[in-house]
Parts: structure tokens; C-alpha cells; sequence
């Protein structure tokens, strides 16, 4: 009968470079030795093609440098530039990313929780959709743009103050009547205050002002519905559109070039969010 080969051990490594399982153990963990003794486990590591167990080191050092990212999927390119950020800054701390893609699906999210509780993670950063969502007090958990609770840390941007500056920036490029477009989560969260935000820079500065908000769930085409309710005499009934996110406004820049009305030149669009990417030159075209 063949014997199985088995993965080379430490003490393996130990007795190829011909010095104590300890000389061995510090050299994997970075720990200082004498350069010739690190030359010869380093060389007997090389020829035994020893791998390192961090799951095992982690148990022991009950650090992983490993973070679990919750998004709901890397198709939307402001979850792919958020996860591509978030990336970068923890391997800049020599941290591992655990990429969790939720698809919106609730149950996913907490099976992905208990997942990365399992795998020891050292923390878990979430945006979740799911309100009632369990995490082992133990696991240290970071919210993005959700509060899930006043013991849970929450990062978010000034979205009350992002709203009212996008009904600032309509009315300084002469709108007078605009319109608040959202499609989104129906839970509590901090993309909500966009809303309020707007509203208030609307009131401030005499803007007359509609809103359409639809579901996650609702379909886009609702809003050309909507925006054609609104047309009136080969003219639209506004002349600045808040769109609650770029990915938003992308879309609705296609439905109004289908309407054969001009942008910027008839109506102003704002976005939110900052993302880039969606095809600079097709965007260039659409809007020219």
C-alpha cells in the first residue's frame, strides 16, 4: 500500500535546517534569530515547500489578521470601489479581507456572520440590510451606514448636509422647480437623511420641490413613468433633479437622453456618491 504524503511540519523544517523547533518557530513569526539560523530555515522552509498554518498561529496568538467585508454584491461599482478601498488600507496593516457578497439576501448576511465568527476573524465590517441581524459581542463589528445599535460603531458620510447641498448647487444654477429621486432600503439608515437634508435646502432657499422614492425592489422604469407624468408640451416640469445615488443618476441621464431632453442644458442632474466609473465616454456622449 503507497504511504500518503503528508504536508512537511515545523518539525520537519527543524530537522532539514538542523536547529531547535523553537530557532524554527521564531523564524516564522518574525521573531529575531541569528542571520545564519534564519538563512537555514528560510532555505529548509524553501526546499520542504513548508506552508504556514495561520488558521493554527491564530489560535494561538487569538489574531487572525483576518477582517470579514459584508457588501451586497461587487456589480454596483460603489460597493466594488468601497470593498477596493477598504482593501487596500487593511493590507497597508498587514490584515487579510474575508469578502462576504450578500446579494441582498438576509439569511446570507447572518450566515456569513457565523461563518467568519468560526473562522476566528479579528473583526467583521458590515453593510447589511438585515435589521435584526446577531453578532457575538466578542466579534468586534464596524456598520456602514446602518445604526444597529448604540454599541455598534457606524461610519457614514454627512448625508443630511449632502442632500441640502445638492438643493443649494440647483438653485445657484437658476432652478426653480427640482425634484428628489430615490430608490433604496426601507430600513432606518443613514442615506435616508438625504431626504431630510435636501428638503431642508429646498425650504432655505425657495425652491419648489417633488419627490419619488421607490423600494429596492420597484423597478426603474417607474421613474420614467414618473418623469413623463412630468412632461408637459415638449417640456419637463423641472429643471434639477436630485438623484439619491450615481448609479441613480446614470440611469436617469439614459431616460431623459430617450426624451430627447437636454442635460445640463433643459435639466440639471446631481448625484451621490462619488463613483466615476460607469464608462467615461459613453457618459460623455449621452449627456453631449
Amino acid at each position: 500500500m503507497k504511504k500518503k504524503n503528508l504536508a512537511p511540519t515545523m518539525k520537519d523544517v527543524a530537522r532539514e535546517a538542523g536547529v531547535s523547533l523553537g530557532t524554527v518557530s521564531k523564524v516564522v513569526n518574525g521573531i529575531s534569530v541569528g542571520e545564519d539560523y534564519r538563512v537555514k530555515v528560510e532555505e529548509a522552509i524553501k526546499r520542504l515547500n513548508y506552508q504556514v498554518n495561520s488558521y493554527a498561529q491564530g489560535l494561538k496568538s487569538n489574531k487572525t489578521y483576518t477582517v470579514a467585508l459584508l457588501i451586497p454584491n461587487t456589480y454596483n461599482p460603489f460597493f466594488a470601489k468601497l470593498t477596493h478601498h477598504i482593501n487596500v488600507e487593511l493590507l497597508k496593516r498587514h490584515y487579510r479581507l474575508l469578502l462576504c457578497a450578500t446579494e441582498y439576501d438576509l439569511s446570507n448576511e447572518q450566515d456569513y456572520i457565523t461563518m467568519a465568527q468560526q473562522n476566528k476573524v479579528d473583526g467583521i465590517i458590515g453593510l447589511t440590510y438585515n435589521p435584526n441581524l446577531v453578532v457575538d459581542e466578542n466579534t468586534p463589528f464596524i456598520a456602514i451606514d446602518r445604526s444597529l445599535g448604540s454599541n455598534i460603531p457606524c461610519v457614514a458620510s454627512d448625508n443630511f448636509l449632502g442632500g441640502q447641498m445638492a438643493a443649494e448647487k440647483l438653485a445657484d444654477l437658476g432652478c426653480k422647480h427640482v425634484a428628489f429621486l430615490r430608490i433604496g432600503s426601507s430600513l432606518t439608515n443613514e442615506p435616508n437623511k438625504r431626504k431630510a437634508g435636501f428638503e431642508n435646502g429646498c425650504l432655505s432657499r425657495k425652491l419648489d420641490y417633488s419627490m419619488k422614492i421607490l423600494d429596492d425592489k420597484d423597478s426603474i422604469d417607474e421613474f420614467e413613468a414618473y418623469l413623463k407624468e412630468h412632461y408637459h408640451d415638449g417640456k419637463l416640469d423641472f429643471d434639477g433633479i436630485f438623484c439619491v445615488t450615481d448609479g441613480l443618476a446614470y440611469s436617469i441621464l439614459k431616460i431623459l437622453k430617450r426624451m430627447h431632453i437636454q442635460v445640463p442644458k433643459e435639466v440639471q442632474v446631481i448625484g451621490f456618491d462619488g463613483v466615476k466609473h460607469f464608462g467615461r465616454l459613453r457618459l460623455f456622449l449621452l449627456i453631449h
